[in-house]
């Protein structure tokens, strides 16, 4: 076929006349077509992208759909995972450690922190950065609380090991039997001091007995004290170990020395009325950590629950000492 001629009209010569095109004119004329493509195809695909997607956009995002799903069901996970390990470390710290008498584990050991560290910086430049820098934070987490969980129970497992002879030494009877008590003449709080007429703390029990009454020790320990101190007189102190001493004041006489090993339920001394007192009877104290303690928490061993709870209401009726 042959291409097209094109004319033009010549007003002044009032004719027609073809027009013939030079090397620039054909030039023009592909760069104009050229562009002219260029663009309207640029148009028709950015038409196409805003109303259809490609295979692999299409894939893509339902791969990071998916993806965005999995980590909301390992966040509800490690939730549930947390939750268990809470009521683990509660039962821990108020149940099993408060039995076997052990210190809870510190809340900022057992959780730790990871903040401030830069080991989530190479997730910022990922997609959904924010979702997994979190999901890891709450695995790391865990893993930390579990791990120290873990070696808790590895101690835990050692007091137990060790429970037996632990319960004998702890002070858990009365140091001085029921029949030859008079009564208890105080007990351990605030009370008035029957020399100096002034309130003042009670760190110990007063059990009023005749002159002579034999004095037991509470539980196995050595003698770190067999002797006179003041205020107390005739006074022996016996370390149990684990934290716990005994104090045993007043006493006619000493029957132990000092260094001298103890079971629980060896006579040791006699009642009496040495130091600063007012008649007869066993100053008792139990220490823990260094710290007196109220001894009636510690007669599980050799009262009922109907002479524990007579025990409580006749020494906290009491507002003065013997000594």
């Amino acid at each position: 076929m042959s291409k097209k001629v094109k004319y033009h009209f010549n007003p002044e010569l009032l004719r027609f006349e073809r027009i013939q095109k030079n090397a620039l004119d054909w030039f023009k004329s592909f760069l104009f077509h050229t562009f002219t493509g260029i663009s309207m195809g640029l148009v028709f695909f950015g038409i196409y992208l805003a109303f259809f997607e490609t295979p692999d956009a299409k894939k893509y995002r339902v791969e990071n759909e998916r993806m965005q799903s999995q980590y909301k069901v390992l966040q509800l996970q490690t939730r549930h995972i947390n939750d268990v390990l809470t009521d683990l470390q509660q039962r821990d710290d108020n149940l099993y450690r408060a039995i076997l008498q052990s210190e809870p584990i510190p809340k900022e050991i057992r959780e730790g922190s990871f903040a401030g560290t830069n080991r989530y910086t190479s997730f910022s430049d990922m997609d959904n950065a924010k979702l997994i820098t979190y999901t890891t934070q709450q695995v790391d987490q865990l893993s930390k609380m579990i791990y120290t969980q873990s070696k808790s129970y590895d101690v835990l497992i050692g007091l137990v090991k060790n429970k037996e002879a632990r319960l004998l030494c702890l002070p858990a009877i009365q140091p001085i039997l029921n029949k030859d008590m008079k009564t208890i003449a105080s007990g351990y709080g605030r009370r008035f001091d029957p020399i100096y007429h002034v309130p003042t703390f009670h760190k110990g029990m007063d059990f009023s007995a005749p002159t002579g009454t034999d004095i037991y020790a509470t539980g196995e320990g050595r003698v770190t004290l067999a002797g006179w101190k003041q205020g107390y007189g005739n006074t022996i102190i016996i370390n149990h170990g684990y934290n716990y001493q005994t104090l045993y004041g007043h006493l006619n006489k000493i029957k132990v020395r000092n260094g001298q090993k103890v079971v629980r339920g060896d006579i040791i001394g006699e009642v009496g009325s040495t130091g600063k007192s007012t008649g007869p009877h066993l100053h008792y104290e139990v220490h823990y950590k260094g710290e007196p303690q109220n001894p009636s928490n510690y007669y599980y061993l050799d009262l009922s629950p109907a002479e524990y709870d007579k025990m409580i209401q006749i020494s906290s009726n009491f507002g003065q000492t013997m000594d």
